[in-house]
Parts: C-alpha cells; structure tokens; sequence
C-alpha cells in the first residue's frame, strides 16, 4: 500500500523480501495529466515490509543483501511516476527506480495496481532474476508432467518472462482481467517484445482467470489472483479449487500466492493473515496432505507461498539439480500444511 508519512511513501508488496521500500521527502499528487505529479505535504505515519529471505542453500550464486541498512529509503530524487490512471478494475501506478539508488529496487520497474498499491510486476534492465516471489514461481516447471502452464493474473508478465528464459520447450498460457494492466506491461515492461519473441509460446487472454482452460488441460497452474489489495474471495472456498484441480493433467500442480500478513486489503475486515489462511484451509479440504506452504519471511508481517502434489526425498533432489543455482535453496524451503 502507499502509505503516507513524515518525509516518506511505503509502498506495499505481495511477498517481497526483507527491505521496506521507502521513498523519502514528499507524497506524490497526480495534476491534471496522469503523467506529470505536484507535491504535497503528508501524514499519517506507516510503514509497509516487503521481504522474501534468500534461498537456504551451499550454492554460491545467492542473493546478497545491499550493503545500505534496510530501514533506509529511497531518496525521491531517484524514482519517477511514469503512468498513473484508473480503469474499471484498477488504479494502476508504474514507478521506475533509478539504477543510482542504493536499493535493492535501483534499476527497476514496478507495477502497482489497487489503492493498496500492491505490486504485481518488477522488472530490471540488465537482470531477469527478481529476488521475490515470482523467482519461487518461475521453480515450478522441472516438477511437472509435459505440457503447458497456465499463469492466472498474469499482470505485467514478471514470472512469465522468467519461465520462457529458463525454460526453452514451456508453452504459457496467461490470464488476465484487466486489458490495460496487458496494455502497461507491453507498453513500459517489455511484454511486446516478449511476445514477439516467444509467439509459439506465450498466450495471453482476458478474461476471468477462474474459466481459463486449454484442451488437454494443464500441466501446471500459476495462481495470483488479487482484487482490492486482497486475495480474491473465490480462493477461500473449496470448490473453486476442486474445479482448477480438474484442470490439471494426471501430476499437475498448482503454485499459489496466499498472500499474509503483509496485505493490506482496502477492506479492513479482510485481514491478509486470516485471509491466507482462509485460503489454505479451502485448499486443504481438496488436496489433503499434498499441499505444502512456503514462508516468505521470519516476522509477523510474512506472507506465503501453497504447492500441491507430492514432495518425496528422491523428487526434491531431482528438482534442486533441474534448477539454475540461484534457486535451489528454495526447494528446502517448502513445509507441509497440516491445516
């Protein structure tokens, strides 16, 4: 969420890792042209944590903290609003943070959606690697059966774009609501040239992401799915994952976002931490003890990550050795959820 306070903006991630992102000096004020901000004086003091802690690993390609102390900010200077409009299902902000910004941001894009302000897409000019959540998504394919995965909120394209890089015979296909939130993504992060480049493939829909289905169905499924800061209500009933598991080919698997303490909804009463467990309990009604949560953090602000399917000894090390270094250490990070 971007939140206000003395001389700083927070905004909120979905399971980021351990830096608050804080842009320091004044709050941003949209004028006439969604593309060009005034300043004004803030208030209400709140800070939002974005953390996912490095993988667990003996590998020597890790991530390495900044050498700048996390509760420091970005100065204002090194950031820049380069889209800022609503749509019917959005309010879609696109912040581009400079590469001097001793940050672990500096160099990126990232796009925000919500008055929340969660951020649903980053993207750096020289790396394809993120540091969030969406690495731990882009693990998913070395453990599923051939065929196509599909992404459900698919926003600006951040784990799609690893996936193919990593990936080369993956075929994607992506859903998303809403047509500008494609639009953003081809026009500020690189989505055209994605497409250009995979067109065999990468396949983006609009649409309700809960009715996305291909002939033959999935291999695996990739679910983000948020709405007004907060984990969609469909996710918390049963049946909705009933009828996405019978999508999926004999072996698939389904990786989701849950969300947790770290999201703030616009809603007051829909907690981020009741909300994600609201969401596994309803997960675990249908996959019993093949689902497996990934925690984000070591504070009370954590959010997760659910896996369904099996997780034997001999899988897991099949799946370490599939995996580019980096990301290996994700693999040990994965609990089972016991409800």
């Amino acid at each position: 969420m971007m939140s206000q306070g003395p001389g700083l903006i927070t905004y909120q991630s979905r399971s980021f890792f351990s830096y608050p992102i804080q842009i320091t000096c004044r709050t941003l004020k949209s004028s006439q042209s969604a593309h060009h901000f005034s300043l004004m004086t803030p208030a209400k003091p709140k800070q939002i944590h974005l953390r996912l802690p490095p993988p667990k690993s003996d590998q020597t390609h890790q991530y390495k903290p900044q050498a700048k102390n996390q509760d420091d900010g970005i100065p204002i200077d090194d950031v820049k609003i380069i889209a800022k409009f609503k749509t019917r299902h959005n309010y879609i902000r696109v912040l581009e943070v400079s590469r001097r910004a001793d940050h672990p941001f500096a160099g990126s894009r990232l796009l925000l959606l919500d008055s929340p302000g969660n951020i649903h897409s980053i993207s750096f000019l020289f790396k394809s690697l993120t540091n969030t959540y969406f690495d731990v998504f882009a693990t998913l394919p070395p453990i599923l059966p051939p065929g196509p995965v599909g992404i459900l909120g698919f926003g600006a394209g951040s784990t799609a774009r690893l996936m193919l890089e990593l990936y080369p015979e993956l075929i994607i296909h992506g859903w998303e609501l809403d047509p500008s939130v494609i639009a953003v993504g081809r026009e500020y992060f690189g989505l055209g040239r994605l497409e250009k480049q995979y067109p065999d493939r990468l396949c983006i829909y609009i649409g309700n992401a809960l009715k996305a289905s291909i002939k033959n169905r999935f291999a695996g499924i990739l679910v983000d799915l948020f709405c007004k800061g907060s984990l969609i209500p469909e996710l918390q009933d049963a049946n909705t994952w009933q009828k996405l598991r019978k999508r999926l080919r004999k072996g698939g698997r389904i990786m989701v976002n849950v969300g947790g303490s770290c999201v703030e909804a616009e809603d007051e009463r829909r907690e981020g931490k009741v909300v994600m467990e609201e969401t596994l309990k309803a997960m675990h009604r249908v996959f019993g003890d093949k689902l497996f949560v990934l925690n984000l953090g070591s504070r009370k602000d954590d959010s997760s990550l659910a896996l369904t399917g099996e997780l034997a000894v001999p899988d897991l090390d099949a799946w370490k050795k599939a995996l580019p270094p980096s990301f290996k250490g994700y693999v040990d990070m994965w609990v089972p959820f016991h409800g």
